[in-house]
C-alpha cells in the first residue's frame, strides 16, 4: 500500500497530471481511466471534491463516507485519508477544488476557517447535493476557473479567496438543509445520545470523570464536529450545553435525596475536585450546592 503526501498544490496537480495555474490553488476535474489503488493520502491542503461516481471508496480511521454520486467531501490539512478501490466502479470522475493555507494568509476567511466544521467531518458524513445545489457549486467552481486563467494581477488574490468563502458558505447552507432533509435520522441520534449520557452518568461517571462529547460523538460513530452541529440543530443547545443539563439535573436528584455529602455527590457525576462541581452547580444555578440545599429545606 503507497502512502501519498499531497502538501502542495503543485504535488496535487502532477499526481494526477494537471497544468499549475496558480501555485496556492488549483480547480480541475478529473475523468481520466485510472485504476484506483489502496492507499493513504496525507494533505497539506485544503480540499473539496465533488464526486461524480462511486470511484473509491474513503474512510478516515475505522469509520467510512456515505458519499454517493454528486456528493462533496472535504479535507482540512493534517487529515490522512485511506483510500480503496470500489468493486464494479472502472474509474473515478470528480471535480476538486484545492488551496494551501498560506493563500489565506492575512485574509479574512484565515482567520475565521474555523467555523466550516464541515472540514473536520469525516465518518458518513458527506454533502449531499440537490441539482440546484449541484449548478450553485459548479458555477462558483466556475468563477475561481476563470480567474486563475486570467494573467496574475494585483486583484487576483482577493477575488479567488472572496469566491472560495463564498463556495464554503455555500456549504455550509448545503449542510444545513441536509440535517433538515435527515431529521427522522437526526432525531434518532438525539435520542441515543441522551440515553447514553444517562446511562453514564448513572454507571460510568465516578469512576471514569465527566462525559464529554467527543465520547458520545464516536459512541454514535460521527465526527465530534458534526455531531455538535447535529445535536444543535435537533435541540437549539449545543452538546456541551446537553451535557451540562444533564449533569446539573442528576447533581439536584442527588443533592434532593440527602444521604450524600456534598463531595460525594461532586464524585458521583463524574467532577475530580469538588470545587470544580460547586463552581459548575453556582454558575447554572445562582446557589452552591449547600445554599440550594438550605433553601431545600434539607439543612
Amino acid at each position: 500500500m503507497q502512502e501519498i503526501h499531497l502538501d502542495t498544490v503543485q504535488q496535487f496537480n502532477e499526481r494526477y497530471g494537471f497544468e499549475t495555474l496558480h501555485p496556492l490553488v488549483s480547480v480541475v476535474r478529473y475523468d481520466k481511466p485510472h485504476e484506483v489503488e489502496e492507499s493513504w493520502v496525507r494533505y497539506g491542503l485544503y480540499a473539496l471534491f465533488l464526486k461524480e461516481n462511486k470511484g473509491c471508496q474513503l474512510s478516515y480511521g475505522r469509520t467510512k463516507y456515505d458519499f454517493d454520486e454528486m456528493t462533496v467531501t472535504s479535507f482540512a490539512p493534517g487529515q490522512t485519508i485511506h483510500v480503496q478501490p470500489m468493486p464494479g466502479v472502472q474509474y473515478p470522475k470528480w471535480t476538486a477544488l484545492v488551496f494551501h493555507p498560506d493563500l489565506l494568509a492575512r485574509s479574512a476567511l484565515g482567520r475565521n476557517i474555523g467555523k466550516y466544521e464541515f472540514f473536520s467531518y469525516f465518518s458518513s458524513e458527506a454533502l449531499h447535493l440537490s441539482v440546484g445545489e449541484i449548478e450553485i457549486f459548479r458555477g462558483v467552481l466556475d468563477m475561481i476557473s476563470q480567474e486563475l486563467h486570467r494573467s496574475i494581477d494585483k486583484h487576483s488574490r482577493d477575488l479567488i479567496v472572496s469566491n472560495i468563502e463564498l463556495l464554503l458558505n455555500y456549504c455550509l447552507r448545503f449542510y444545513d438543509r441536509q440535517f433538515v432533509t435527515r431529521e427522522e435520522m437526526n432525531h434518532a441520534v438525539v435520542r441515543r445520545f441522551e440515553q447514553l449520557l444517562a446511562d453514564y452518568i448513572r454507571t460510568q461517571a465516578s469512576s471514569e470523570g465527566l462525559p464529554t462529547v467527543a465520547y458520545f460523538a464516536d459512541k454514535c460513530c460521527l465526527s465530534t464536529g458534526y455531531f455538535g452541529t447535529l445535536v444543535k440543530v435537533e435541540t437549539g443547545r449545543t452538546a456541551k450545553d446537553f451535557i451540562a443539563g444533564h449533569l446539573l439535573a442528576a447533581a439536584k436528584q442527588l443533592l434532593d435525596d440527602g444521604s450524600l455529602s456534598v463531595n460525594q455527590v461532586s464524585t458521583r457525576i463524574g467532577f475530580e475536585y469538588p470545587q470544580h462541581f460547586v463552581r459548575f452547580f453556582k454558575a447554572h444555578t445562582g446557589k452552591t450546592p449547600t445554599q440550594y440545599r438550605m433553601k431545600a429545606g434539607q439543612i
